[in-house]
């Protein structure tokens, strides 16, 4: 899977036991499905997932490791990605804006993303198969690329991965979950939070840090629309615009709240971190109108930009990082 700020990776074997230890549980709703890592290790367990985030690339994601099953794409995906692997490269919008005004990917790779996202798009194959054949790019290009592992900015000088050739794998897609056909949702939290499941998984964004900004490039080679952009980083425009009350000290609480209130689920498994813009104390109250409440926390190093500090644009050390671990709060909610 590509590279994530915030995965939960670590924490997966600790968010399916929770799940696992509620009596009855068959279906999970993870509201905020990003890679759709977690959404993916609960279908393996054989729970029906409905996974949903607001980004393109996350819905894409989701439809690929979530929705897709392996009996019906794997024999189609595997004869496309061989395809096109074939491909010489064709330089077009995405070597121009990633790999010559800004600095993310050498300039044949980017020419073979542009030549196979094309190749893509003119297929025309079904949204399942399309999700699986545009997961397969997005990690071939994120093998490759210089960053830290966010695109708020490339590295000064070439990641050793950058100079390795781009070459897409068929995703490990799994079979259908013995609970049932997932589904994959581009919608807003407040409104998939209405979805008949057993249990919801929560893991909103809850500092500054923004998954569009981020992931901009993941953004355009999905949707493909090839955007205007700003910025050293060629950030698509509409990172100007759209927003996220969770990504807002100011409006978190109300937001979580009420999306709290709005969960249909029995059971809640939420994750927070305490890097979030209210206390574990906070996070605690507001779960508490929904029942009674569990926590398990754990303790991790921060994300890598956390390891290597502060910088400024001309690439000069200028600050220290305040603290480099952290903990994770898994909350436990109903009964």
């Amino acid at each position: 899977m590509i590279k994530y700020l915030g995965s939960k990776r670590r924490l997966i074997p600790a968010i399916v036991g929770a799940v696992a230890a509620l009596p009855g549980a068959r279906s999970v709703l993870d509201l905020f499905a990003g890679t759709s890592r977690v959404g993916l290790a609960l279908k393996t367990a054989g729970y029906r997932v409905v996974a949903n985030d607001h980004n393109a690339y996350a819905a894409t994601l989701a439809r690929c490791y979530v929705q897709a099953d392996r009996e019906r794409v794997l024999t189609d995906a595997t004869r496309l990605v061989a395809e096109f692997n074939a491909l010489p490269g064709s330089p077009g919008y995405f070597t121009e804006t990633y790999c010559e005004r800004s600095r993310f990917f050498q300039p044949r790779n980017g020419a073979r993303v542009d030549a196979i996202r094309e190749a893509i798009a003119r297929k025309g194959v079904e949204p399942e198969l399309e999700a699986v054949l545009l997961t397969s790019l997005m990690e071939a290009a994120d093998r490759v690329d210089s960053t830290t592992g966010i695109q708020m900015a490339y590295l000064k000088e070439w990641a050793p991965r950058a100079h390795h050739d781009l070459a897409m794998r068929v995703p490990e897609v799994v079979e259908r979950a013995a609970g049932g056909a997932g589904e994959a949702l581009q919608e807003d939290a407040l409104v998939a939070a209405d979805r008949a499941v057993d249990v919801a998984y929560l893991d909103p964004p809850y500092n500054q840090h923004k998954y569009l900004g981020n992931y901009h490039i993941w953004e355009s080679l999905v949707l493909w629309d090839k955007p205007a952009v700003y910025g050293m980083a060629c950030k698509r425009v509409d990172c100007l615009t759209r927003s996220s009350p969770f990504n807002s000290r100011p409006r978190f609480a109300e937001a979580m709240s009420a999306l709290i209130a709005r969960v249909q689920a029995r059971w809640l498994v939420v994750s927070f971190s305490d890097e979030g813009y209210v206390t574990r104390e906070a996070m605690e109250a507001m779960l508490a109108t929904r029942g009674p409440v569990q926590v398990i926390a754990h303790d991790y190093r921060r994300y890598v930009g956390a390891q290597i500090g502060i910088y400024n644009p001309a690439g000069e050390k200028v600050g220290r990082v305040g603290h480099l671990r952290n903990r994770e709060f898994l909350f436990v909610v109903g009964g």
